[in-house]
C-alpha cells in the first residue's frame, strides 16, 4: 500500500527539481538592468553563422580586430552545444552618450586573411552581436508593406558586387557599423534599460592624408567636420595587401518600448493566420477519426458485444466470427518482445521529456532570452524520465512472462541512446574537420556521457526495479496454448499497406507546423509559438491514438491477432513521411552547397524522425494496448 504513495511522491519531487532547474536557467535572461547616463556597455561578439554552410565559426577566427584580452563568457550545456562562443568585443559604448566615427584597428590583408574574408562573403557569413542580452539586429522595410519592417539577425561579413562598366565581380567587406542602441527611460531616476540593439553595416575605402597612425584623422568619416558615412559608395575591397580601417558610430534612440517587452520586435509573427490554418487544417482531422472512433465504440463494438453476450448454445459459439473469434490468442505475447519493451520504455521516456518541456515553455520559463536553455532543459529532463522508460519497459516485460528484468533494463538505457550518440559522434567529427565552433569540445561530451552513465542509466535501473516488482498485469483473457493460424488477409489488409496508410494522418496534424520548426533551426530565426505547438501536439497524441485503434479494429475483425508491433509502427510510420518532407524541405527552401553541411543536415533529420518514430510509435502502442484490453474485458468468454 505503501508504494502508491511513494511512487507520487517521488514523481512531485522530479517535477519540483526540474521546475527549478528550469526557472534557474531562465533567470539570468529575466534581470533587467539599470544604467546612468555614462555607464560602460559592454558590447560583445558571438559566432558568425551561414544558412548556407550550417557551419557556426567563433568571430575571432576571422581577423577581425581585437581588444587586449579575449575573455570567453560562461556558456550553458545548450548554448555549446548550438555552437555560441561569446566573447568580449574590442567596441566601447558609454550609455547615452553618442560616438562618430570611432577607429577600431587598421588591417592590412595578406593573400590568406583575404581568402578567409572571401570564402566567408561568399557563403553569406553573418556576424552576431549581443548587448545586454539582446542580439544584434538589421532593420529591412519589407517590400510589401508601408512603414514595416523585418529584423534581420546579424550582419553581414560583406557583399559580392561590380564596379560600374566592369563585369569582374569583387568582394567588399562591410567594415563601418552604425549601431543604434534603443533604451527606456524611468522619469523618476533618470536610469534607462535597453530594449533595442540594431546596425546599419556600410562598406567604406576610408582615406586619410600622410602615413597611418593612432592619431591619423579620416578624410572620409569624420567627427570634428561632422562627416558621416550613410552609403557604400566608394566600398572597401577585400583584396591581398589592401587596407582595411574598421570604424563605427553609435546613437542612442529613446524608446516607449518597456523593457518587459523589448523581445516581442524579434518574436513579431507575421503569418499566425497560417498557424490557425495549420491548428484547423489538424482539427478537421482528429474530428473525423474522432467521428470513426465513436462509431466503432459506440456502434459497432456495442452491437458486437451485446450480440457475444447473447450467445447462449454452444453450436452459436462456434459460429462466432469477427475480433471475438481471436479472443484466445490475442494476448500472446508477440515475436521479438524484448525490443518492443526497449522501444515503449524509450517511447516514454520521450513523451514525459517533450510534454514537462511543452509545458515549461507554454509557461514562458524557456524564454529566447536565455540562449541554449530549451536544449539544456530538454537533455535534463531526458536523463530524469529515465526513470519512467525503466519503470514501463520492465512492466511490459513482466507481463510478456518475461524474467531476466536487468538484461532488458540494460537495453532500454543503451540502445537508442547510444545510436543517436554514434550519429552525433560522426556528425561532430565532420564538424571538427571543417573547425567549426559548432563542434562539441571533449568537455562537453565527457558531461553529456557523465549525463547518461551517471544519472539516465542509474534511474533507469531504478524504475526497472520497482516496476518489476509490482505484481504482472493480467490479461483480460486467457491465452491458448497452441496459436491459431492467420487467415489470408485481403490486399488492403497487409502489413506494410496498412502500416504506410497509418502514418500519413498524424503526418499530416503536423507537417504545417513542422515548416515553421525546420526554418527557425536551420534558418536561424526565433521560434517562440509554443501555444500553437502544444495545441498541435495534443492534436498529435489523439491523432496517433485514433488511427491506431481504427486499424487495429479492422486487424482483429479480419481475425489476424498480431496487434503488438503493428500497434507500434503503424502510427511511428510517420516519422518516414518526417524525414521525406525534410528531404523535401532540404531540396526547395535551403541553399546548401557544401557536402559536409548537407550530411549534417541529414545526419540531424534522423536523429529527429528516430526520435519522432519512438515518441509516435509509443503513442499509437499504448491507444491499441487499451482498447484490446477494453474490448475483450467487455465480453463473457465461456
Amino acid at each position: 500500500m505503501a508504494r502508491g504513495p511513494l511512487a507520487f511522491q517521488l514523481w512531485i519531487s522530479v517535477c519540483l527539481l526540474l521546475f527549478f532547474c528550469a526557472r534557474c536557467f531562465y533567470l539570468p535572461g529575466v534581470a533587467p538592468q539599470d544604467f546612468q547616463n555614462g555607464d560602460p556597455l559592454n558590447p560583445k561578439v558571438n559566432k558568425v553563422t551561414s544558412t548556407k554552410t550550417q557551419l557556426p565559426y567563433s568571430y575571432y577566427s576571422l581577423p577581425y580586430c581585437r581588444p587586449e584580452h579575449i575573455v570567453d563568457s560562461a556558456e550553458n550545456l545548450g548554448e555549446v552545444l548550438r555552437g555560441d562562443r561569446i566573447e568580449n568585443s574590442p567596441y566601447e559604448f558609454k550609455m547615452r552618450e553618442p560616438q562618430m566615427c570611432n577607429v577600431v584597428c587598421h588591417v592590412t590583408l595578406n593573400a590568406k586573411t583575404a581568402k578567409e574574408f572571401k570564402e566567408k562573403i561568399d557563403d553569406e557569413y553573418r556576424v552576431n552581436m549581443i548587448l545586454d542580452n539582446l542580439p544584434l539586429v538589421v532593420p529591412i522595410p519589407r517590400p510589401d508593406q508601408e512603414n514595416s519592417l523585418v529584423y534581420q539577425h546579424g550582419f553581414h561579413v560583406g557583399l559580392r558586387g561590380q564596379y560600374a562598366g566592369n563585369k569582374d565581380e569583387k568582394h567588399f567587406i562591410n567594415n563601418h557599423l552604425t549601431f543604434t542602441v534603443k533604451y527606456h527611460k524611468d522619469p523618476m531616476t533618470e536610469s534607462a534599460r535597453i530594449v533595442g540593439f540594431e546596425v546599419k553595416p556600410f562598406s567604406v575605402k576610408h582615406e586619410y592624408e600622410g602615413e597611418w597612425s593612432k592619431k591619423t584623422r579620416l578624410t572620409t568619416c569624420d567627427p570634428h567636420a561632422k562627416r558621416t558615412v550613410t552609403s557604400s559608395e566608394s566600398p572597401q575591397e577585400v583584396e591581398d595587401k589592401k587596407e582595411i580601417i574598421f570604424t563605427y558610430d553609435v546613437e542612442f534612440q529613446e524608446s516607449d518600448v518597456k523593457w518587459a517587452s523589448r523581445w516581442d520586435t524579434y518574436l513579431l509573427m507575421a503569418d499566425d493566420q497560417i498557424h490557425w490554418f495549420s491548428i484547423v487544417n489538424s482539427l478537421m482531422i482528429v474530428l473525423f477519426l474522432s467521428g470513426m472512433v465513436a462509431m466503432i465504440m459506440l456502434r459497432t463494438l456495442y452491437r458486437d458485444i451485446s450480440k457475444y453476450n447473447q450467445l447462449e448454445t454452444q453450436e452459436e459459439a462456434q459460429e462466432e466470427t469477427g475480433w471475438k473469434l481471436v479472443h484466445g490468442d490475442v494476448f500472446r505475447p508477440p515475436s521479438n518482445s524484448d525490443l518492443l519493451c526497449v522501444y515503449v520504455g524509450t517511447g516514454v521516456q520521450f513523451f514525459g521529456m517533450i510534454l514537462v518541456t511543452m509545458l515549461f515553455a507554454v509557461l514562458g520559463f524557456l524564454s529566447p532570452s536565455n540562449r541554449g536553455g530549451l536544449m539544456t532543459v530538454m537533455l535534463l529532463l531526458w536523463v530524469f524520465m529515465g526513470l519512467f522508460a525503466g519503470y514501463s519497459s520492465a512492466r511490459l516485460y513482466k507481463m510478456f512472462k518475461g524474467t531476466e528484468w536487468k538484461k532488458i533494463t540494460l537495453k532500454t538505457a543503451f540502445m537508442f541512446p547510444a545510436t543517436v550518440f554514434a550519429i552525433f559522434f560522426v556528425l561532430n567529427a565532420l564538424i571538427w574537420g571543417e573547425k567549426s565552433s559548432g563542434a562539441v569540445p571533449f568537455g562537453t561530451m565527457f558531461a553529456l556521457v557523465f549525463l547518461w552513465f551517471g544519472i539516465s542509466v542509474p534511474l533507469i535501473f531504478v524504475g526497472a526495479y520497482v516496476g518489476f516488482r509490482k505484481p504482472a498485469i493480467e490479461d483480460p483473457v486467457k491465452t491458448n496454448k497452441i496459436p491459431r493460424q492467420v487467415p489470408e488477409q485481403a490486399w488492403y489488409m497487409n502489413p506494410a499497406f496498412s502500416i504506410l496508410i497509418g502514418g500519413i494522418l498524424p503526418f499530416g496534424a503536423v507537417f504545417i507546423e513542422l515548416f515553421f520548426i525546420l526554418t527557425s533551426i536551420w534558418l536561424h530565426q526565433f521560434y517562440y509559438i509554443f501555444g500553437f505547438l502544444f495545441i498541435v501536439f495534443i492534436i498529435l497524441i489523439i491523432t496517433c491514438a485514433e488511427i491506431t485503434i481504427v486499424l487495429c479494429y479492422f486487424q482483429l475483425c479480419s481475425e489476424d491477432y498480431l496487434w503488438w508491433w503493428r500497434s507500434y509502427l503503424t502510427s511511428g510510420s510517420s516519422a518516414l513521411y518526417l524525414f521525406l518532407y525534410a528531404a523535401f524541405y532540404f531540396f526547395t527552401k535551403l541553399d546548401i552547397k557544401k557536402p559536409v553541411s548537407g550530411a549534417l543536415y541529414f545526419g540531424y533529420m534522423l536523429i529527429a524522425s528516430y526520435s519522432f518514430f519512438v515518441l509516435t510509435g509509443t503513442i499509437g502502442f499504448y491507444a491499441c494496448f487499451w482498447f484490446t484490453r477494453l474490448i475483450y474485458s467487455s465480453v463473457k468468454i465461456d
